[in-house]
């Protein structure tokens, strides 16, 4: 029991009890035993064995003359006092106002990368890993193109003339197809991975002024001769599309290294002079891109390429 309680209780024998306090006692009264006709017999036996007697519920226990007047009003201000506090108490808990909850977490932006490697640097391999880690849309023009063709959007109509015609997509054409598709719901909620674009400068600056901004420029970097060999060495099987390289991945089949195919463009000669465009575009768009350009040595296993390229898009994001 509290003190509250135990001092709400003392004044409620109080207010019972203090009326009696000097009022005349009979003889007959015994400690705790009430004074009734019925109870002078047991009263009368009970003095005669000396036995005690409990009142559990201390209906007859004169408080006044037990603790004395000035005891009892100290009780009584005790019990004043404590119930004027829990009472402030009470209205201060009702008055404060609710506990707000703490702010949501901002939400962290998605990740927007561009990717560029020359011919056969892993690119392709790096692109489904960025995919599966961020979430991020990938995107290539080829891809852009087609389906802006597909849907018929105003650009996709003027890209159509072009293609018909056997002529080059203009970079204003190429940039409208581009913006376009970043401006769609799905790039703009999971973000979005351009790979193998811009390819020159005048596709980097038209990005720029279209508000397109990177927060990461990935560079897979590998040695031209490597490169070529692994080039040089690709086939194609023509029944399931699978692609095997006679050095690193060759089939198991006899059968099936029969009839492998070589892309017409996957000779030498040709790989040496794609190389020689590759660089001379991309150095020139590296130096657009110079603050968020992260150079990533592409000549190793792709979970160690993957691991790197990982920690660097991390560390432009935060």
């Amino acid at each position: 029991m509290t003190m509250f309680q135990r001092l709400s209780a003392v004044v409620a024998l109080l207010s019972v009890n203090t009326s009696l306090a000097f009022s005349p006692t009979s003889n007959n009264k015994a400690w705790g035993v009430t004074t009734s006709p019925s109870s002078s017999s047991t009263i009368t036996e009970l003095r005669a064995t000396n036995e005690l007697v409990i009142d559990e519920d201390f209906t007859n226990v004169d408080l006044e003359r037990l603790l004395g007047r000035r005891r009892i009003n100290k009780l009584i201000r005790k019990y004043e006092l404590f119930a004027q506090a829990e009472e402030e108490e009470g209205d201060e808990a009702s008055a404060a106002p609710a506990a707000s909850a703490p702010p949501a977490p901002a939400k962290k932006s998605p990740a927007k990368i561009i990717i560029a490697g020359a011919p056969a640097s892993g690119k392709g391999t790096q692109c489904e890993m960025i995919k599966a880690k961020y979430g991020v849309v990938h995107l290539s023009t080829g891809d852009m193109l087609r389906a802006a063709v597909a849907d018929q959007t105003e650009v996709g109509v003027k890209a159509k003339e072009f293609m018909d015609a056997g002529k080059l997509v203009p970079d204003e054409v190429i940039i409208g197809v581009v913006k376009d598709r970043l401006d769609q719901e799905d790039c703009k909620e999971n973000g979005w991975l351009l790979d193998g674009f811009p390819r020159t400068p005048a596709q980097a600056d038209a990005l720029a002024q279209a508000g397109i901004k990177a927060d990461c420029f990935l560079f897979l970097d590998v040695p031209d001769e490597i490169l070529v060999e692994r080039v040089v060495g690709r086939r194609t099987d023509p029944v399931t599309g699978k692609i095997y390289h006679m050095t690193f991945s060759p089939p198991d089949d006899e059968e099936v290294a029969a009839r492998l195919e070589q892309r017409s463009d996957d000779t030498e000669e040709k790989v040496k002079v794609r190389l020689e465009q590759f660089h001379a575009n991309v150095d020139a768009v590296k130096g657009s891109y110079t603050e968020i350009m992260v150079a990533v040595d592409g000549n190793q296993k792709p979970d160690e390429v993957a691991s790197i390229i990982a920690d660097a898009v991390d560390a432009k994001l935060a």
